[in-house]
């Protein structure tokens, strides 16, 4: 996965950020897994009290929330926290057009970019895996090249198949 809920601009930091600036704890509880609500809790006590002393104080407790928050948040979609990570970061094509959708209300955007790009990826693996096939009866190599296409084409679609069944989180951790 994109970088994102680890990042400094991500939505759990903004979830954070905003619930120490409206000394509202509620608001990032929803964030967390209610397994991890205690330990962020008493971070979020200990954090509003240093934070009255102001700057670097202020500073480094905002900090050690968003560490506290992020990696309780990571551990309860089975995640690893390496740290948080700049703002900025690269996050692909899909997470800012899903992040828009959710904003507009309508998903029409993102279900274009994600149909065109499915629809790209079938078309060209099918092209070449037709072009191998007119070439297959040239001999062994040939006919071994048009197999490996043609079971790759079934299997990426099956793979499809279950991405698109799959639990949202299930292995979009893995790095």
């Amino acid at each position: 996965m994109p970088p994102h809920c680890d990042t400094m601009d991500g939505p759990v930091v903004k979830a954070s950020r905003k619930a120490l600036e409206e000394m509202n704890f509620d608001v990032i509880l929803p964030y967390v897994p209610k397994e991890g609500e205690e330990e962020v809790k008493q971070a979020f006590e200990k954090v509003v009290q240093v934070r009255k002393n102001g700057g670097i104080s202020r500073e480094i407790a905002d900090l050690y929330f968003f560490e506290t928050v992020v990696r309780i948040h990571r551990a309860g979609e089975g995640a690893p926290f390496t740290g948080l990570q700049p703002a900025g970061l690269d996050e692909g094509p899909v997470i800012p057009v899903a992040e828009k959708a959710i904003e507009t209300g309508s998903p029409d955007a993102l279900i274009d970019l994600l149909s065109d790009m499915v629809r790209a990826e079938i078309k060209q693996k099918f092209d070449h895996m037709l072009h191998l096939k007119a070439h297959a009866d040239k001999g062994v190599d040939e006919a071994r090249k048009y197999v490996t296409a043609m079971l790759g084409l079934q299997v990426y679609s099956h793979s499809l198949y279950e991405k698109i069944k799959a639990d949202p989180h299930a292995g979009h951790h893995e790095h």
